[in-house]
Order: C-alpha cells, then structure tokens, then sequence
C-alpha cells in the first residue's frame, strides 16, 4: 500500500501555488493539505497539520523561506522534508545547507517534480525504516540490557540479535557426561569446599568453578549474591525473614533458608524490594 505523503505548498504567487497544486493531481501519494500563501500562514500551518513535505518558494514577503525554516529550528519543531521551488538558482547552495530535500527552479518541470517525489518517496522509507529498528533496539535494550546501539549494529548488518549477554543454557561437565542446566531453573548456588553445588529444578549439580566466575555468568539481575559462598534466584523467593538477633534469611519456594550476610544485605533487600 502505497504511503500517502502529507504536504504543504508555501509561495506567495496565487498562480504558482494553483499550478503546483493541479501538477501534483497526478501523484496519488500527494495528499495537499493546504497552500501558504507567507511565511507566517506556513509556520502555523506546520504546527498544525504535520506535514511529511513542504514545497517552499524562498523569496516571500515578511518571512521567507530560509526565516521559516529557522523559525521551525528555534521553536523546536521538527523540520518536515523541504523541497525549495524559486525562479532563482542562485540559491542552491543555501537552501542544501539548511537540509533542503531537493531545489527545483520555476517554472517547474513535469520530469524534475517526478524525480523530487521518488526521493521525498525514498527518504521517508528511509526514516520509517530506522524509526521501527530505533524503536525494536529501545525495547530490546530495555528488556534485555543489551546496549541500543550494539543492537543497532547487528541490525544494520544483518547479525543475529544477542538478546542478553548471559547465557540461558549452563554446561556443567561430571566425568564424561556434560549436563545442560537451564538457567532459569537454577533455585540457588552454594559453595562447598573447591566445588559448588548448583540447585536447579529436583537436582544438583556439581560444578568445579570459583563463585567469582560463575557469578560473572548469571544475569545481576536475576542472580544476587547473599553471602560469601551463596548466590540466589531471587523469582525463587518466598520471603526475607528477620531475626532477633539481627541475622536476615531467605527463605526460597522449596522451603530453603539461606542466611544473609551483613555485607550483602542492601543490595538483598533491594533486588527483592524490601
């Protein structure tokens, strides 16, 4: 389906603006909102309606078409695609340098209109492209952690999206037999002498790897260190208990209690909301 572009003429000639008007009858995706006969009628019409594009004539009375365009810039309203239309080519250089789309001399060429429309086409295709992968890297960035612009790349090249730099599956090794634990399983982890035993789902399982590098593995925040040689699932907790004594525990779906070292009770507390 073909995009409909919402446009503007600004010219302060009657006739100009009659004659793009009808030219622009031959291209369905030409949706003219209205005709400026000033500066002024444009800004408020800008503001206003939105418009994909503006056809600009540059010499007006009281504001032209370059004081418009800084008048957008200084109101902080998004500049729609410009194409300049002016009887005076003198003018090119200015007008790309305040971003024109395209600069087309009067009288206008049936030929020149066509190719101006088939890049407004292509621009705004452009910009509704980046737009959609801009909003996709937002989301995934916000879901995942991910920085939005490692995101950007991988789109823009082509590359698969890692979706979280931790992974889901854990490979732990027992003898000739390599166990693939799924992360979001694992209730808790404790450390037991040079192993550690990692509680996932009814089973254990051995692993021979320092918490240190373990932890590295495990997504900060789901997995949050509560003592010096446990670390814990916190969707996996019930309850935080406090003692007389002041001692603080977990206690865990299964029924488990985990005491809460002094050092870690801050951050414990604030990963379950406490």
């Amino acid at each position: 389906m073909t995009k409909i572009i919402k446009t503007l003429i600004v010219d302060d000639e009657p006739l100009a603006r009659k004659g793009l008007t009808v030219r622009l009858q031959d291209f369905s995706q030409i949706q003219v909102l209205g005709e400026c006969a000033n500066g002024q009628e444009a800004l408020e019409a800008i503001i206003q309606h939105k418009p994909d594009l503006v056809f600009l004539d540059i010499q007006m009375p009281g504001m032209n078409g370059f004081q418009l365009i800084q008048q957008l810039g200084q109101k902080g309203i998004p500049l729609p695609l410009v194409v300049f239309i002016t009887a005076f080519d003198n003018y090119a250089i200015r007008a790309f340098e305040v971003h024109a789309l395209d600069y087309i001399l009067k009288p206008v060429d049936e030929q020149r209109l066509a190719e101006a429309i088939a890049k407004v086409e292509h621009t705004l295709t452009r910009k509704q492209d980046e737009a959609h992968k801009q909003k996709l890297a937002d989301l995934l960035a916000s879901a995942t952690g991910v920085e939005c612009e490692d995101i950007l790349q991988s789109l823009a090249s082509g590359q698969p999206i890692q979706t979280s730099p931790y992974p889901a599956i854990l490979a732990i090794k027992d003898g000739s037999e390599t166990a693939r634990v799924e992360v979001a399983q694992i209730r808790w982890v404790d450390a037991a002498g040079d192993y550690m035993c990692v509680h996932a789902g009814s089973e254990t399982h051995i692993l021979r790897r320092t918490m240190k590098e373990l932890e590295q593995q495990l997504d900060p925040r789901t997995f949050v260190r509560v003592h010096r040689s446990a670390i814990v699932n916190i969707n996996y907790v019930t309850k935080l208990v406090s003692h007389v004594s002041g001692e603080y525990h977990l206690v865990l779906e299964c029924g488990t209690e985990l005491k809460v070292s002094r050092s870690h009770r801050d951050q414990v507390k604030k990963m379950i909301g406490a």
